[in-house]
């Protein structure tokens, strides 16, 4: 017998969890099933190692305010990923006081925000950043030094055997965060499972087709046994990563035509030497290289994982077919179709900076990439750093009816046009906005509910609806307390 349901999540990372969350909170009558095909959740792009931990705030990341040419500095893009990261602080926060989430230290932990920079030409940059960033109410109390000994201060391994006459600077905001979204991840499924919804490992979704009563039909099999089964619901998010592309693809809906992606993997070098982690508590970014994407801008971490300090530094860019760790090697071909050929040779024939950066990066050994980090850290030995994979990022590829197709940096959400099925496809900042990605997307996907929802939603995240740069005493305000609540007060 076929099973029905209301709502079936497809993925077991931090955007079903944080889906699910949400909807359990304000409709916990609704049954809800949740399907991960590997043996637990959150072992993809959100386990702690398979990405950096930063909760990005644009407090660090130059990509979110690139310089235009002769144009002023525009902050808008950093005020808004800003902005939505405080919106995922209050959500944790919240749900720290239900008792749905543990202690804040077990999956967020402050850790200052640093940009360090070389070279006259971004020295002048960054300088410019600083002077427009210090007037946004949300980036109140960034600082910005040239001096070698105030640098030193903040991040000592930066500055020890720094060549002499050499232009640099930093900006550092003490109020920045390490999180460990597998963590997060499972506290929140573990909350899930206990109130009721069924969290099913090892179950893999093989098609997705929709029904005349306007209902999903899921097809699945367990991935020990292959044991087939189905299962009915009246709305489907697709929450698995470079995977939401094939799986909304095989829904059929025509909302997925002309998007492709481009699967980028890293790897990071990481020390646990007490020694070296002891002088280093900072997330320190800086330009990237010439052609590459931003999620490969190079930054020296502080990292808090089950309680242990270390840190990592990189990425360094791969290149697998995987669209996942655990995908197949045909994942890039099996994506291709009529309406998405066209788009993604445009991407290839307009990129082919990227193309040179994968391959130079392919060519690095292990010296080569210490070498990397002595940009950072001067004092750095081959032998106190080891290499680990992270994981696949699927970045978006879609029509552009001026270039016939772009390489798109970011998350996107791709709905139905009746919103009884939703995917997310990309990458970063995804985690960290998590909260206001799956705000929209209820949103979008249920118009006549949401606005009941409302007032649960107001609790949950008190400053919902409003924005906190444009009032500079009510952003004080409520980052103070979300920083209280999470123990991240510095």
């Amino acid at each position: 017998m076929t099973e029905n349901v209301d709502v079936v999540l497809i993925g077991g990372g931090i955007m079903s969890a944080t889906l699910g969350t949400l909807l359990h909170e304000l409709q916990p009558d609704w049954k809800i099933v949740a399907f991960e095909r590997l043996s637990d959740v959150a072992q993809e792009s959100s386990n702690p190692w398979n990405n950096a931990g930063t909760g990005h705030a644009a407090l660090c990341e130059l990509n979110y305010m690139p310089q235009q040419g002769d144009a002023p500095l525009d902050p808008a893009k950093a005020v808004s990923i800003n902005e939505q990261f405080q919106q995922s602080r209050q959500l944790w926060s919240s749900l720290v006081e239900k008792g749905v989430l543990d202690a804040p230290s077990t999956f967020i932990n402050a850790t200052p925000h640093m940009t360090f920079v070389r070279g006259e030409k971004d020295v002048a940059y960054l300088k410019n950043r600083y002077e427009v960033l210090k007037e946004q109410p949300l980036f109140a109390g960034i600082e910005y030094s040239e001096d070698s000994r105030v640098i030193n201060q903040w991040a000592p391994l930066l500055m020890q055997k720094r060549r002499k006459g050499e232009p640099f600077a930093a900006t550092r905001v003490p109020a920045g965060t390490d999180v460990d979204f597998g963590a997060l991840t499972h506290q929140l499924f573990d909350h899930l499972r206990t109130s009721g919804v069924s969290v099913r490992t090892n179950h893999e979704v093989k098609s997705l087709k929709r029904q005349k009563d306007g209902t999903w039909l899921i097809k699945y099999r367990t991935t020990v046994g292959r044991t087939p089964n189905e299962i009915k619901a009246k709305f489907v998010f697709v929450g698995a990563g470079g995977w939401a592309l094939k799986l909304l693809q095989r829904s059929g809906i025509p909302e997925i035509k002309g998007y492709g992606v481009f699967p980028i993997g890293g790897q990071f070098l990481k020390t646990t030497n007490p020694k070296i982690v002891a002088q280093h508590k900072a997330k320190v970014y800086s330009q990237a290289s010439v052609g590459a994407p931003p999620m490969s801008v190079p930054h020296l971490d502080t990292r808090v994982v089950d309680g242990e300090a270390s840190l990592m530094f990189g990425p360094f860019a791969t290149f697998s077919p995987k669209f996942l760790k655990n995908g197949s090697m045909l994942d890039i071909v099996t994506q291709v179709r009529a309406h998405n050929l066209w788009p993604m040779l445009r991407v290839a024939f307009a990129n082919p900076d990227l193309i040179t950066y994968l391959i130079s990066e392919l060519m690095k050994n292990h010296r080569k990439k210490v070498d990397s980090l002595r940009t950072f850290m001067p004092t750095a030995k081959d032998e106190d750093w080891t290499l680990i994979n992270a994981g696949q990022r699927a970045q978006v590829m879609k029509k552009d009816p001026k270039k016939g197709g772009v390489l798109q940096f970011g998350t996107e959400v791709v709905a139905s046009a009746d919103g009884s099925i939703a995917g997310l496809l990309g990458a970063s900042p995804g985690a960290s906005t998590a909260v206001p990605i799956m705000l929209d997307l209820l949103k979008k996907c249920f118009p006549g509910e949401f606005p009941a929802w409302e007032p649960q939603l107001r609790e949950l995240i008190p400053t919902f609806g409003k924005k906190l740069n444009a009032d500079p005493a009510l952003a004080q305000e409520s980052t103070s307390a979300t920083a209280a609540a999470l123990g991240i007060n510095v």
